[in-house]
């Protein structure tokens, strides 16, 4: 049985709160932390720089200098493979780093255990699973992205307490307040793509760009399902068309590790009902319509009985301005 110490969940915690501050730069490499207990008791942080960069652990073992005899915390099973930076299990065996304790394995094929097999063949003391479950939720759509090949795809919907889209008239601007609006900029900003349908950029016309304080990271790539009218500010934007699944299949290949579904109501409603939606995100505005004839949520067949209600689980319910944002496994 392994024998943990405080000091390995504190450092460990420090790892990810590394990773946390490369969110929204690594794409569609994982945001990975890392720290280095140098023999001294000095501790050396590091993170994972943008693609062709370097990883958490170089950054770190680079930063510490001299380390042998030390200990590496890492978020993320190190890479055993040449890609574009060498391989990391190498450099930590190369550095005289006698322990390493690993969050979670990755499932990536070309590491998949192979990182933590040549770290323990090299006679290193190898622990793994520390804050797992805190790192396999960081690390959600990475991880869903190598087991699958598909991103992870997070729907995201705002309506009022009585589940109301948009007016009668179909004005819906603005339902949400400033801070939930403001928070969607950051879900885009953490996304590698934001996918709508044509119909809503007939509409509404979206531009579905990062804006305000998140404005100068990478935009994500715009991806309209079906044909985009001329002039729509949503452009440049790719057109896709076909089945769900296949779109997916597409959008992985091509490097997109999370998937932002901004709408319709019929695109929401396909996405849930071939059950492609990893994450829900719902603002509800402290609002009312109060009538049945608004715009719903989703348009489209619903279970036909209780028994088909699809049930998921709450992940964090907070309060942004005067709305609510309820995030929802599904």
């Amino acid at each position: 049985m392994v024998t943990l110490a405080a000091s390995d969940f504190e450092l460990m915690d420090a790892a990810v709160a590394a990773a946390a501050t490369v969110r929204r730069s690594t794409s569609p490499n994982p945001w990975v932390g890392a720290v280095v207990l140098r023999p001294d008791g000095r501790d050396v942080v590091g993170a994972t720089e943008p693609p062709g960069g370097r990883h958490a652990e170089i950054v770190a073992l680079e930063a510490a200098g001299p380390c042998a005899g030390g200990t590496l915390y890492v978020t993320l099973e190190p890479c055993a493979h040449v890609g574009r930076t060498g391989p990391c299990a190498t450099a930590i065996i190369d550095a005289g780093i006698t322990r390493v304790v690993v969050g979670v394995e990755d499932p990536d094929p070309l590491v998949s255990g192979e990182g933590v097999a040549a770290l323990r063949d090299a006679g290193l003391d190898v622990v793994v699973g520390v804050r797992g479950v805190e790192i396999a939720e960081q690390l959600a759509p990475y991880l869903h992205h190598r087991r699958t090949g598909r991103p992870w795809v997070v729907l995201k919907m705002a309506s009022t307490l009585d589940g109301r889209t948009a007016a009668a008239d179909g004005s819906s601007r603005w339902i949400t307040g400033v801070e939930a609006r403001a928070d969607v900029h950051r879900l885009r900003a953490c996304s590698d793509a934001v996918l709508v349908g044509a119909g809503t950029v007939r509409e509404d016309d979206p531009e579905l760009t990062v804006r305000g304080e998140l404005a100068s990271i990478d935009q994500p790539r715009r991806i309209v399902l079906g044909s985009i009218p001329d002039g729509a500010r949503v452009l440049p934007a790719t057109s896709m068309s076909g089945a769900l699944g296949t779109v997916l299949d597409e959008l992985g290949a091509a490097g997109v590790v999370q998937l932002l579904v901004e709408g319709g109501a019929r695109v929401a409603h396909d996405f849930l009902a071939e059950g492609l939606v990893d994450r829900l995100v719902l603002y509800v505005a402290p609002a009312v319509l109060g009538g049945d004839d608004g715009a719903p949520l989703l348009a489209g067949a619903g279970a036909a009985s209780i028994e088909g209600l699809r049930r998921g689980r709450f992940v964090s319910i907070a309060q942004v301005g005067d709305d609510l944002r309820l995030e929802v496994e599904i």
